[in-house]
């Protein structure tokens, strides 16, 4: 089976510059996005979509394709959905080559583990479902403002405040993994259609980078992740002895 991974990174980004050649515990965004793919068990190719020939250059150190993304999809208020379709053809029309399924992945979730990608592909696979997403458990009470200005519960009755274990299992997006299938992609030309899997990864792996304030907290958990997995390593080499 052939399962594609394209990772849409442009150059501009309005509210952190060159965010996705930003580092995060000595690694930029990118790079990690890359290793992730590299990493699972079911993606068999790689390719970022980019403007910018500095995120091409490392891209292509990280041993990912690169296809140059037209200008005209590459502003801010270019889908990502652009971004892929455009890849696609592109490959299609060079190489006739076609994947049975789509894995989009987001730079600015830095979080993200290979098992999350690998997760959703086999969402999608085990449900038979169309399209899968990586989601994380969600348990606040939500509210808004009504046309009159009063606060209205969304998720749940102001009147009758019930405890968070009895409210309706719900799940934020992790905007990390994205997974389809090509056909049903091409023809519903947005990442969600027919049938949707969720596959539910912990919330400490659910972060999306929109602000400076979202590198620094980041870094800190990247770099504890780190430490965690060195302690975990040095106990199993202790405990061989």
């Amino acid at each position: 089976m052939k399962i594609l991974a394209i990772i849409p990174a442009r150059g501009g980004s309005k509210g952190i510059p060159r965010k996705n050649l930003c580092s995060v515990a000595g690694k930029p965004l990118i790079v990690r996005a890359i290793e992730n793919a590299h990493k699972t068990k079911t993606i068999t190719r790689v390719v970022v979509s980019t403007d910018d020939e500095e995120i091409g250059s490392v891209a292509r150190e990280q041993a990912a394709e690169v296809i140059p993304r037209p200008v005209e999809i590459s502003g801010d208020g270019a889908s990502s959905e652009a971004a892929l379709l455009h890849a696609l053809d592109l490959l299609k029309e060079r190489e006739g080559y076609e994947p049975n399924i789509l894995v989009f992945l987001q730079c600015t979730a830095p979080l993200t583990l290979p098992d999350d990608i690998d997760g959703t592909v086999k969402a999608l696979l085990d449900q038979a479902a169309d399209s899968a997403l990586a989601v994380a458990p969600f348990h606040a009470f939500l509210w808004e403002k009504a046309d009159d200005g009063n606060a209205v519960g969304v998720n749940h009755q102001k009147e009758k405040r019930a405890l968070r274990q009895q409210l309706r299992p719900q799940f934020i997006e992790a905007g990390s993994v994205y997974v389809m299938r090509t056909e049903g992609f091409r023809e519903a030309r947005h990442r969600f259609f027919g049938k949707v899997a969720l596959h539910v990864i912990p919330r400490d792996r659910c972060l999306e980078i929109d602000d400076p304030a979202d590198l620094m907290v980041a870094d800190a958990l990247l770099r504890l992740r780190a430490q965690e997995e060195r302690a975990g390593d040095s106990s199993l080499s202790a405990g061989g002895v």
